[in-house]
């Protein structure tokens, strides 16, 4: 299981804290700093970084033009911004920056976790037990609808679960209650723990 690399750059020093002790107990390495130029010259140096965690606004230069910068030296590396003062255009550029992620500031630590999870699923880096879990329950789950042919509408009437959720809970976007599986189990006509794999 790889180790998620992450890099914050943020000019305020409590955020940095913050963060640092958010993620470093999800099994994240996590390298906080408060200058942009060097947080730019970690990037120069090769160090090899999953998700970058950037600040809006910070003094002498904004958080686009660094990732503008950046992007020359690491176009494969996820970028999560955050602002205290979101704009059309500013989400505009980051879109066009290949932004994985936009949050505004203040922003608890359960959607940082969760937006963290998201974004590293999606570049296909599995980094805790939990998200394998998730991968595995919801690839079981899909498996055994396709076979029963069973379209998520009618997993929905079955459940009185939405389709929303349901395609959220087998993409491993979302984490289903032991509520929501046990109804998902019963629909497909399968036990509980048939959906577990080999966990």
């Amino acid at each position: 299981m790889s180790r998620l690399r992450v890099l914050i750059i943020d000019d305020d020093a409590k955020v940095c804290e913050y963060l640092q002790e958010l993620l470093t107990p999800d099994g994240c390495e996590v390298v906080a700093i408060n200058d942009p130029e060097q947080g730019l010259a970690k990037l120069k140096a090769k160090e090899t970084y999953h998700i970058l965690i950037l600040d809006l606004r910070m003094p002498g230069i904004n958080g686009i033009e660094l990732l503008e910068q950046i992007r020359k030296i690491d176009k494969d590396i996820a970028a999560i911004i955050l602002t205290a003062y979101p704009s059309l255009e500013t989400a505009t550029d980051a879109i066009n920056l290949d932004v994985s992620a936009y949050m505004q500031k203040p922003f608890s630590g359960e959607e940082m976790r969760e937006t963290i999870a998201r974004v590293a699923r999606k570049k296909g880096i599995v980094v805790r037990r939990e998200d394998e879990l998730h991968i595995t329950i919801g690839q079981r789950i899909r498996e055994v609808r396709k076979k029963r042919e069973l379209t998520l509408k009618q997993m929905g009437r079955r459940t009185n679960l939405s389709v929303s959720l349901l395609s959220q809970i087998e993409r491993a976007e979302s984490s289903a209650s032991v509520s929501s599986l046990y109804k998902i189990a019963n629909a497909l006509d399968v036990r509980i723990v048939e959906l577990f794999g080999d966990f």
